[in-house]
């Protein structure tokens, strides 16, 4: 995890930074976006980077938390986003040790992180999200499925094994939803989403199905 947080910080260009700042999080998240809550909800939004969809969650009325390991992107983000309310928090997966004191969430997003933790993380991660979920939270993740640009590697996903875990840690599916990369150099390579969206289910809901 560190080489790939390396790899971020040193890639932090003002020409990374804009090229994330241009995208639409309504355009990244339209396959899961009538999912997400009309009503003021508690957002983390996990992996933030420059801030991009903390800050579209802000405007939309939500207590957004973003949650940035990388110094360099954060800095960025706070400077960008300054009159936007978000709360900055540096920490990490996969154990999020800093985001329990302000938690739980209704709303959990992690767009393009997944793939940079390994199995072994990921497990602990889902277990973590779980822990950090408010009964009915809705966790959106994008996996992605192809190679990693220069100096930001990525570990193989499968779709299947991370709804597997996530059912295993409470959660329940309710969308999965298969698109090509919206980035034409990424298509040329092969890159691939799976967005997935998942509901906590309440401590009575999980006792009934037990």
């Amino acid at each position: 995890m560190n080489d790939i947080l390396e790899g971020y910080a040193a890639a932090a260009t003002p020409d990374l930074i804009d090229r994330y700042e241009a995208f639409d999080p309504a355009d990244l998240y339209a396959s899961v976006l009538d999912l997400f809550p009309t009503r003021k909800a508690r957002v983390a939004d996990i992996g933030a980077g420059t801030g991009r969809d903390a800050a579209w969650s802000a405007r939309r009325g939500h207590d957004a938390v973003a949650v940035e390991p990388v110094r360099q992107l954060r800095e960025a983000g706070m400077a960008l986003h300054r009159d936007d309310g978000i709360l900055w928090i540096e920490d990490a997966l996969p154990h999020l040790s800093k985001l329990a004191a302000h938690g739980p969430f209704d709303l959990m997003t992690l767009c393009g992180v997944w793939q940079h933790i390994d199995d072994e993380e990921r497990e602990i991660a889902m277990i973590r999200m779980a822990q950090l979920a408010a009964d009915g939270c809705l966790l959106v993740m994008s996996l992605r499925h192809g190679p990693g640009a220069p100096g930001r590697p990525v570990y193989p996903v499968s779709t299947d094994e991370t709804i597997g875990a996530a059912m295993q840690s409470g959660f329940s599916l309710r969308r999965r939803a298969e698109i090509d990369s919206i980035q034409p150099g990424n298509r040329a390579m092969g890159v691939r989403w799976t967005w997935l969206a998942f509901k906590k289910q309440s401590c009575a809901q999980t006792g009934a199905a037990a």
